[in-house]
């Protein structure tokens, strides 16, 4: 019997997760002994520090320094959140990392950069494990969890303080809660998941969707009211406070959601074009030197987008389509259909920013690979480990010592 469990021990010790926990651990560290300052996790900028105006020479920091101040302090983070150029009702309501960073450091300020640290190391060990036991379930290799786990918009947040970690391992919870038939610990779990990132309810819009198709609306309106009783009650307490909702404000020089397909990428091109004009219309232009950093500029954004967010999405809309013919269309048909149908209409000001576009496709990069394990499609599931390739971006911007964005 001992030998069993110490067989059942290691077998735990080599899953994938578990390398990819330690992974993340020591390089969020090697920042810090890098830096000399675990603040460095968290990216802070002196525009919202120290009020240095950008003309000035200000920093603009990231995001991860809003998950901080709030962590840190409550009350006076609306103002650091403001004076750094963004909206702390958009902030605020992605609450939950920042509450369980807090009070795990019990008024200790110095341990708040490690304590949310703690929190997403956990939350990327959970997620993962989660994931893997889909992945073993329906019978494909568990190993194919990395290009959830070990991509930027998993691994990456760890390092930076932010709230994709948190807030995709409790949906993943959420589902593999509802796999087991435990539809009332998923609505939970969902609802945890949406005051930790509100992009999550495109999971819960998914579930209830086919809650619907199924005819079951008793359980539907139960699991609607249950996952977003937590959403609700932060965006209601955020119109008391700011007199705004969160959703919809938008952070720092955020744009509208897009009415046109892909009017986010399209937009990145006109603005290249009319940045182009203005540079050429300018007395001594170096014609071949604008053009080419312009044309670079797009070639690197077109490669960028087209492997990691736009493959996938169109991919993820082929199969919605395939299976709505066929008739085939299940739970993991709606997830993966949602998820990709929210790509077309993402802002240009996500679209814009490399980092930002990576960390919103987490619920797809999710729904992706869940799917094709799900279908037995060994094909896909190898093409999304090269998300894998995502997280360069982060590991060349640190070794640059540039800021994230």
């Amino acid at each position: 019997m001992s030998e069993i469990r110490t067989a059942q021990k290691r077998a735990w010790l080599y899953r994938p997760s578990f390398f990819i926990t330690i992974g993340a651990l020591l390089y969020a560290l090697l920042i810090v002994i890098q830096h000399g300052d675990p603040l460095a996790l968290v990216t802070l900028g002196t525009r919202a520090t120290q009020g240095i105006s950008a003309e000035d020479g200000g920093t603009e920091g990231y995001d991860g320094q809003f998950v901080y101040f709030i962590a840190h302090d409550p009350i006076s983070a609306p103002f650091y959140i403001a004076r750094g150029g963004d909206i702390p009702a958009y902030r605020f309501q992605r609450i939950l990392l920042p509450i369980l960073g807090g009070g795990l450091a019990f008024g200790n300020e110095a341990l708040i950069p490690f304590t949310l640290l703690l929190v997403n190391i956990l939350a990327l060990w959970a997620g993962g494990m989660l994931l893997e036991a889909l992945l073993t379930g329906f019978g494909v290799n568990r190993w194919y969890v990395v290009g959830y786990a070990l991509s930027i918009a998993i691994f990456g947040t760890v390092r930076l303080s932010l709230p994709e970690v948190l807030a995709y391992g409790l949906v993943l919870g959420g589902i593999w809660m509802m796999h087991r038939d435990k539809w009332l610990w998923s609505a939970w779990l969902f609802g945890l998941a949406s005051i930790s990132k509100e992009t999550t309810l495109v999971f819960v819009a998914g579930y209830a969707l086919w809650m619907m198709m199924r005819g079951q609306f008793w359980r539907l309106g139960w699991f609607l009211a249950i996952s977003t009783i937590p959403f609700i009650a932060v965006q209601l307490a955020l119109y008391a406070k700011f007199g705004m909702f969160g959703v919809g404000s938008g952070g720092a020089m955020a744009t509208s959601f897009e009415i046109i397909p892909f009017g986010g990428v399209l937009k990145i091109i006109t603005t290249v074009i009319q940045a182009v004009s203005d540079a050429l219309a300018q007395p001594n232009a170096n014609v071949g030197t604008i053009l080419f950093r312009a044309g670079t500029g797009l070639m690197v954004f077109a490669i960028l987008l087209g492997i990691f967010v736009i493959t996938p999405t169109v991919w993820g809309l082929k199969r919605l389509w395939a299976d709505i013919q066929t008739k085939q269309v299940d739970i993991w048909t709606i997830l993966l259909g949602l998820n990709a149908l929210v790509m077309l209409f993402v802002p240009f000001s996500t679209y814009r920013e490399p980092l930002g576009i990576l960390r919103f496709i987490a619920g797809l990069q999710i729904a992706v690979i869940v799917y094709s394990a799900q279908r037995g499609n060994k094909r896909a599931l190898r093409n999304s480990t090269i998300w894998v390739f995502t997280l360069f971006l982060l590991i060349g911007s640190d070794l640059g010592g540039g800021t994230p964005s």
